[in-house]
């Protein structure tokens, strides 16, 4: 369905077969075909192959890995994904992940699937991945280990700390492949980020959906937007009345490093009069369970509050002013009085620094200098 989905959302057929080519020994061909499902048009793929059940193991699939002549990103991002889909098979099944003995997913049609999607990711130039919670059926399905229960054990393994939500199908709607691409490129889970949309495609499972439901994977591709003016955003709180506050700046950087927009500590009275900290961390909603995650590692932090509010934002960009001491980085900021330079403090400490000067000097300097882009 994934492939199905870069196909019809423009991805070039003839690509995916000259680099699934530099994959020695695989012998498949891919189907693909146009269709319509409950009116809405998509693609759909079938990887036929003689040999589809030819590599079993995990070593197997690492060697074909190593031996071909993909490009390193590709080829460690594939490597990544059979290794933690190995690893839930084996806990799954009590099996050493050395021993363990695939069977769909040692298929040719499920390297394929992993390759392909990896490749048609980097023909869009695609590098962040947002993800809806994933829907689970229930009921059984057959496989070569027997009668299994849905959500596929495989598939509640490698979706723990994932969002999902149940539905009345009788049916696999999820399965330890799309599991795990899921889980190993989607960066978040939720909302649809802000975004200016580019393409869109859609690729259709093999199986009809009961209450005529569209068996389909959507896919949005857009380009991220820093909105100038309103935005929705999430802000998460947490009052601390035991937490060493020295710890603060490097928490500060983990939660800027995971996307953070804003971080601040506040100092309040609480209960039976023991000084606090109230900590708050604003954020875009669809990137804040990473930063939830945070929180409660690095603080002493035992619950959370969060809510969502507007906020506005003046127009700015990057620039680099001249002055004596070279090109300095600085923001240009549009406000309603017309464009305002603001130093950078880093590249100004760094300055000052350097040169054993007070930092307000450079401040002054920036915004005196001639500004000019770079």
């Amino acid at each position: 369905m994934f492939l199905g989905a870069l196909f019809h959302a423009g991805f070039s057929q003839d690509l995916l077969a000259a680099e699934l080519g530099k994959i020695p020994g695989l012998d498949f061909s891919i189907d693909v075909k146009q269709e319509i499902r409950c009116g809405i048009a998509c693609s759909s793929v079938r990887v036929l192959s003689p040999s589809r059940q030819q590599f079993r193991h995990l070593g197997n699939i690492l060697d074909l890995l190593q031996s071909s002549s993909l490009q390193p990103a590709i080829k460690e991002k594939a490597e990544q994904i059979f290794i933690r889909l190995a690893e839930a098979e084996a806990k799954v099944h009590d099996v050493d992940l050395a021993k363990i003995h695939f069977h769909e997913v040692g298929a040719v049609d499920t390297i394929v699937d992993v390759v392909g999607t990896l490749v048609g990711l980097d023909f869009f130039g695609i590098n962040a991945i947002h993800c809806s919670p994933l829907p689970m059926g229930r009921g059984f399905v057959h496989c070569d280990h027997g009668k299994l229960p849905l959500p596929a054990p495989a598939v509640c393994e490698l979706l723990q700390d994932v969002p999902v939500y149940g539905v009345e199908q009788e049916q696999e709607l999820v399965t330890p492949t799309g599991a795990v691409l899921a889980v190993q490129l989607a960066s978040t889970f939720g909302a649809m980020p802000g975004m200016t949309i580019k393409h869109i495609g859609y690729g259709a499972g093999s199986n009809a959906l009961g209450d005529n439901q569209p068996n389909l994977l959507r896919l949005i591709i857009g380009e991220t937007q820093d909105a100038e003016e309103s935005q929705t955003v999430e802000i998460i709180e947490t009052n601390l009345d035991d937490w060493n506050t020295e710890l603060f700046p490097y928490l500060c950087e983990q939660l800027f490093a995971a996307g953070a927009l804003d971080v601040s500590l506040s100092p309040l009275l609480m209960k039976k009069g023991r000084p606090g900290h109230c900590l708050q961390v604003i954020a875009r909603p669809w990137q804040t369970l990473p930063l939830k995650q945070i929180i409660l590692s690095e603080t002493s932090a035992i619950g959370l509050r969060f809510r969502q509010e507007k906020r506005m934002t003046l127009s700015r960009k990057k620039i680099a002013v001249h002055t004596e001491w070279g090109k300095v980085e600085a923001k240009l900021v549009q406000t309603p009085e017309g464009e305002v330079i603001y130093p950078e403090y880093e590249a100004c400490r760094k300055i000052a620094k350097m040169n054993n000067i007070p930092l307000a000097r450079v401040y002054r300097a920036i915004v005196r200098a001639e500004q000019k882009e770079e």
